[in-house]
This record gives structure tokens, sequence and C-alpha cells, in this order.
């Protein structure tokens, strides 16, 4: 996997971001990107963190969750690492902001995962509820049909260290 995607929970609040580009052009999401060749993957969080928000995180405050995986007829096409970190309750951030990858928000973590929003990435209502209220780490296994998520997968990741 070579992406990574991280949730900045201020209080009862996300920063989201709704991104310019493809593949997620147009909803909110969490923060995150492409892991470079010379980075961990916790680094690489902690860089699109700096890059897309300008807020500097320790890496000991980004705490790994598990991973996403996409699957279509058993054939895994995708995945990303996915992360959590909590800032200061008191961490002055004004948004909406425009930055070059689109625009970030506070978002209420309710109106997130309320289940008539379609504003949000389709695998997030399933993984982010288990990602912010269970401190195990998680495989999420997402199983499509063309563009329809038909199956999801939850799987405890155990770490071997």
């Amino acid at each position: 996997m070579k992406y990574t995607l991280c949730f900045i929970k201020r209080n009862d609040e996300l920063l989201m971001l709704n991104r310019l580009k493809a593949p997620t052009m147009g909803i909110w999401n969490g923060v995150g990107g492409k892991i470079e060749e010379h980075e961990s993957i916790k680094e690489s969080v902690q860089r699109e963190i700096k890059e897309e928000t300008g807020i500097s995180i320790e890496l000991d405050q980004i705490v790994y969750r598990g991973k996403v995986t996409w699957h279509e007829d058993e054939e895994c096409f995708g995945g990303m690492h996915v992360f959590l970190t909590e800032v200061s309750r008191d961490l002055h951030y004004e948004t909406p902001i425009k930055i070059n990858e689109g625009i970030l928000d506070w978002k209420k973590i309710d109106w997130v995962l309320d289940d008539r929003n379609q504003g949000v990435g389709e695998c997030i209502p399933y993984f982010l509820p288990i990602l912010l209220n269970d401190e195990r780490n998680h495989h999420f296994s997402f199983y499509y049909k063309g563009k329809s998520v038909v199956d999801v997968r939850i799987n405890e990741e155990v770490l071997i260290s």
C-alpha cells in the first residue's frame, strides 16, 4: 500500500479536506497522500499533515489505526494506512481555508457520520466510528461491483513486533 489517510480530531470536530482532484474530487475526507520512497508510513502522514494544513504534529501523536483495502472479485486493487491524531482543544485554526489540494474545514463528527450525508467518501461511515472509538487496529476490506460497495469485512489487525 502506498497511501495514507489521517483524521485530525479537535474536540467533537474533524479537520476535513474537500479535494479538487480525482479520485476523491468533491468529497470530504481526511488528509494524506502518497508515501514517498524514503519515508516510513508515519513520516508520510506527518509530512502530509504539514503540507496540507500547516499544522506540525509530533510522530508520537499520530496513532496508527489499521488499513483500508479495496477489492473487486476478490482481487485487491489498492489500499491505504489510516491514522488518527488529536490536537489541543484550544488550537486556533480558522476555516474554511483554500489550499492547493482543495478546501479545509472543521466538520462536526456527527455531520460526517450522518446517514444522509452523501458528501463524504463512501467508506468513511463504515470505518470512522471504529477508528474514533476503538483503540485496536483493524483491516477494513471494501468489496466493489463497478462503483458500488457490495460487501464490507472488518477484522482486527494483529501487529507482530
